[in-house]
């Protein structure tokens, strides 16, 4: 059975709440969604795996078309997410229009969220709900056995013009049981982030699920438990990585610092290897300490990045973000003495917030000193505690998330919490917010020193050029 997994063109994505010239300059990041599937697949002889990076590849759709076409592909997979699923689609039907009898599945945040209304697309014919990695390869081995479907856990179907949810599996409980993600199989050497400083990069999970309840976040509805690998299978990980000339590593746990002695004794193997790569996570304030940012940093952690969200404590107590601003400071500080680079991210247009929280916020991040800001719009996204609050007290007056997954057209507006301003005046204050932190002549200088090749040279520059132009 010849198989194809594709993470479909970006051509149509919903940008939610980033000014476009940033999103353009983010660069690309592996499927890693797809990688594990393949890295499963390819252990049976039985499947024949293509993997299609349309975005890194940077396919339009008449190319995509013509990949499709000579992979001849039984099966294709396709990643999805709600702000993708125009492209998704879209390149469904290209499935379609080429063979009629492929069968199309598709999985992701987005089917698992809403599978009643993704199976009434009649692009799709099966769904995989929640992890993947051995949903997939039962469905597959299925596939030509209509009678076996509804025993399959964790899938979604149509038959006889009624869609079928099967019966939710359980997670994964022992992630080290899944192999690497079959970075092979795609054009590994083109991955980069403006934010890094090497290329390739690839990306990385050593757990899944977060144990915080922040209430703009999907996990918690989603899948809360925490579930982690082992540190020598995170650092056999990282040594494969070095093996194909990847050394630098952006690990996007939610929260990789969640258990304080797992970071250590990836710090102690890591250093024990004697392995030269560098790598990035994303933590909060309160799960960091001096012995474990000074553990992290010894063993090439180079970047850390912290959802600081906004400078006003009651803000912070809307977002369900349980944090203190100045700790936040002292994090900062501390991060940055042992010579970590630091990313912030902050929120505007939350419940409440006026606009001098936002100037609070904006001020923050210049007193913070970190070396990135991830400014964005607070959007309600589906699945989220804020999103049905929203809806509850008349932000948002109909479900338009729902709406979307039923009928998605290009000229969808992802809501805001438009309580106090206009999505106008929050695309303005995010312009603001750029400008201020990353023009000024300091941090420039500061960027310029630091800055070690030719090629983060241009990606540096393109993207200070486009944030200069900003209106």
């Amino acid at each position: 059975m010849k198989v194809l997994l594709i993470n479909p063109p970006a051509a149509n994505e919903i940008m939610a709440n980033l000014p476009a010239v940033v999103e353009e300059e983010r660069g690309y990041n592996p499927p890693l969604g797809l990688l594990y599937l393949a890295s499963i697949l390819e252990q049976d002889n039985r499947f024949e795996i293509e993997v299609l990076d349309a975005q890194v590849e940077e396919l339009d759709y008449a190319g995509l078309r013509k990949r499709i076409e000579r992979s001849g592909a039984d099966v294709v997979g396709i990643t999805t997410m709600t702000f993708t699923l125009i492209d998704v689609l879209k390149t469904a039907r290209i499935v379609k229009e080429i063979s009629p009898d492929t069968k199309v599945v598709l999985g992701g945040v987005h089917s698992h969220i809403y599978p009643e209304e993704t199976l009434g697309l009649a692009e799709v014919d099966f769904l995989v709900l929640g992890e993947g990695e051995y949903t997939f390869p039962e469905l597959l081995k299925n596939m030509s056995h209509p009678e076996a479907w509804e025993s399959i856990e964790g899938i979604g179907f149509k038959r006889a013009g009624k869609t079928i949810i099967t019966s939710a599996r359980k997670f994964i409980q022992d992630l080290d049981e899944i192999p690497f993600p079959a970075r092979h199989l795609t054009p590994f050497k083109r991955y980069s982030s403006v934010i890094a400083k090497r290329k390739p990069i690839t990306t990385m999970i050593t757990s899944r699920g977060c144990p915080f309840r922040c209430s703009f976040c999907h996990r918690p509805q989603l899948g809360k438990r925490f579930r982690a690998r082992s540190p020598k299978n995170v650092v056999d990980e990282l040594e494969e990585c070095v093996r194909m000339s990847i050394y630098e590593v952006l690990i996007y746990d939610d929260t990789f610092t969640v258990d304080r002695r797992r970071v250590l004794e990836i710090c102690q193997d890591i250093k024990r290897r004697n392995l030269e790569v560098g790598w990035d996570v994303r933590a909060r304030v309160d799960t960091v300490d001096e012995e474990m940012l000074k553990a992290m940093a010894e063993a090439g952690c180079e970047r850390i990045h912290y959802g600081v969200e906004a400078g006003s404590p009651r803000v912070l107590r809307q977002l369900n973000k349980q944090i203190n601003i100045e700790r936040t400071k002292e994090v900062f500080a501390l991060t940055q003495k042992h010579k970590i680079s630091t990313l912030a991210y902050f929120m505007f247009g939350s419940p409440t917030e006026t606009e001098e929280d936002i100037m609070a916020s904006i001020s923050l991040a210049r007193e913070l000193k970190a070396d990135f800001v991830h400014f964005t719009i607070l959007t309600p996204f589906p699945a989220t505690e804020i999103y049905q609050r929203a809806m509850d007290q008349g932000i948002i007056r109909e479900d338009l998330w729902r709406k979307f997954a039923r009928n998605p057209t290009p000229a969808f507006q992802p809501p805001y919490w438009e309580e106090n301003f206009t999505s106008n005046q929050l695309q303005a204050f995010l312009n603001k917010a750029y400008k201020n932190f990353y023009l000024r002549p300091s941090y420039i200088f500061k960027e310029i020193a630091s800055i070690r090749s030719l090629s983060e040279l241009k990606r540096k520059g393109k993207a200070g050029l486009k944030v200069l132009g900003m209106r």
